[in-house]
């Protein structure tokens, strides 16, 4: 006999406050109603947040939700279109300066001129190709000829690999510091450049997380506001960066919200296949095509038809090879080794390297063409030394990924500014191999390695007799293995055969030791190439 008067009590606290009740228990729609599936028995949108799909990446570790404390708002990433969204708008984004450079060219080709060009931004490029923010006329000048950076709140300036060098008041260089009135001789023109002062501001969205991505640094949030535009798009996507910060990851975040969702995502590692078979692995090839090949073997353009396929390593591609690519990106077409009729394909590139292709096309070993057609939008990754006040949060991160959250203890205050003052070459890999090895040792101890403004081969650092003798000695050996490596790589530009002769070593030694630090050779002139570089011809 209850059972009809049940009904009765909920109508009568509606009738005095009618505009709040509704509005609590039925949110008006908005982009965000994603979060909301699933949250129908609760009132509550922040409980929404839980039952938030998360991305499953083989090879990756889930994104800790301990790392975010949930907000009453939701996902930080989608606002709210109600009455609190002003407020919430407010809260997640900020604002930063832009830096502008004021750059008077007051040489050009040989002949006296002056013209001025402001340029706002964090990256300055100098060249005679159309793309360059300050384009020379001048036959003495390569086509990416040198960049200005904005790094740690000042300007450095950098030689891309340019024929006939830059010189900073005369003195040539590969990397320097800009003073505030500088001038730089590029061939056979001079520009005077000039930091002044900011000329406006540019809106940061408050982004902690992008999928896997995780960071509430400026130039993380700057990254994750270039993803949320790039990825629902089309367009080929370049990704550079350092080794070990997670270019991989960034271009499954970019498959994971692309329209080619449902179909292939196809990873290819230019680096890691034999020069003689990556056409037959990106476009496959006929039983008997050549030796070995006993079956008829589909490519990874073509398995990918419809979807997206990401090309790590994009810099390791033969020579040879790349007008193929570039007619299979343009054409949308490919052919099998061994076949003569064409097969139509429509796939989305993503590619990744941690090469510098515009350095890589001054030296000849990079089509100018392909590079086009991969960088139609280029999306850097800073290298964790950029970013080092996410240390807590990636800490937190690892350690939840570890299934150990409870060892955070173990970074304390001071042992997180000391990790502040590392360099971290590895970037994140190299986090979270400390972070590993501070789990299992039970104990986070101090780093090694340091940045020195006097270079790597400077004077050596004072001993930490904290550290067992055995961690501090091998840090050291890493140090200098890695820095050695890095100039010799250089010096002999990428050619692991030359390397080896100017080391005295044996090359394949040197190979073992390159794989071992991520410094990636091959690729140079004369030699046989190394981990996936292209052949080349004596010169």
């Amino acid at each position: 006999m209850s059972n009809p008067r049940r009904p009765i009590p909920p109508p009568q606290p509606t009738p005095p406050r009618p505009p709040v009740t509704p509005a609590r228990s039925s949110p008006p729609p908005a982009p965000s109603s994603a979060s909301n599936l699933g949250a129908t028995p609760s009132p509550q949108p922040a409980t929404a947040r839980t039952t938030q799909p998360a991305v499953d990446i083989p090879g990756t570790a889930p994104r800790p939700a301990s790392a975010f404390p949930p907000t009453a708002d939701g996902p930080p990433t989608r606002l709210r279109r109600d009455e609190s969204s002003v407020a919430t708008a407010r809260q997640l984004i900020d604002t930063v300066s832009i830096p502008r450079l004021s750059l008077t060219v007051e040489r050009e080709g040989g002949k006296t001129t002056s013209r001025t060009v402001l340029y706002d931004g964090d990256l300055c490029r100098i060249g005679t190709h159309s793309s360059n923010d300050l384009v020379l006329q001048d036959p003495a000048v390569s086509r990416f000829h040198c960049r200005m950076v904005r790094e740690e709140g000042a300007w450095r300036v950098r030689d891309w690999g340019s024929l006939n060098g830059t010189r900073l008041e005369n003195v040539r260089i590969r990397d320097a510091d800009l003073p505030v009135d500088a001038t730089l001789a590029l061939g056979d023109s001079i520009v005077r450049v000039r930091a002044v002062a900011p000329a406006g501001q540019a809106v940061v969205p408050m982004i902690p997380a992008f999928g896997q991505l995780a960071g509430t640094s400026v130039p993380m949030r700057k990254l994750f506001a270039l993803l949320e535009k790039v990825a629902p798009s089309d367009i080929n996507v370049l990704i550079e960066g350092e080794s070990g910060t997670g270019k991989e990851l960034v271009a499954n975040e970019i498959g994971q919200r692309s329209p080619r969702v449902d179909k292939a995502f196809v990873v290819v590692d230019c680096g890691a296949i034999s020069p003689n078979l990556v056409e037959s692995e990106l476009f496959g090839h006929l039983r008997g095509s050549f030796t070995g090949a006993d079956r008829d073997r589909v490519g990874a353009f073509e398995a990918a038809d419809g979807g997206t396929v990401f090309l790590d390593e994009v810099g390791e591609l033969p020579l040879e090879l790349q007008p193929k690519l570039l007619r299979a990106i343009e054409a949308r077409e490919i052919r099998r080794v061994g076949e003569t009729r064409p097969r139509k394909v429509n796939v989305r590139v993503i590619s990744a390297t941690n090469r510098d292709l515009e350095r890589e096309v001054n030296r000849g070993r990079f089509r100018e063409d392909l590079y086009f057609r991969l960088a139609v939008m280029t999306v850097h990754v800073p290298p964790l030394r950029e970013r080092l006040d996410d240390l807590v949060i990636l800490v937190r991160v690892f350690l939840s990924a570890l299934g150990v959250p409870d060892q955070e203890r173990l970074f304390t205050p001071q042992v997180l500014t000391e990790m502040a003052r590392h360099d971290w070459p590895g970037n994140v890999r190299e986090l979270r191999n400390y972070i590993e090895r501070s789990v299992v040792l039970q104990k986070a101890g101090p780093t090694i390695r340091r940045s020195t403004p006097g270079g790597s081969f400077g004077l050596p650092p004072a001993a930490d007799i904290t550290v067992p003798f055995k961690i501090a000695k091998d840090a050291s050996i890493d140090t200098f293995e890695r820095a050695y490596l890095t100039a010799l790589l250089e010096a002999a530009g990428n050619n692991m055969s030359k390397a080896a002769r100017m080391a005295g070593m044996d090359r394949m030694y040197l190979h073992r030791l390159v794989q071992k630090h991520g410094l990636r050779g091959g690729g140079g002139a004369g030699g046989a190439p190394p981990i996936g570089g292209p052949p080349s011809g004596p010169g």
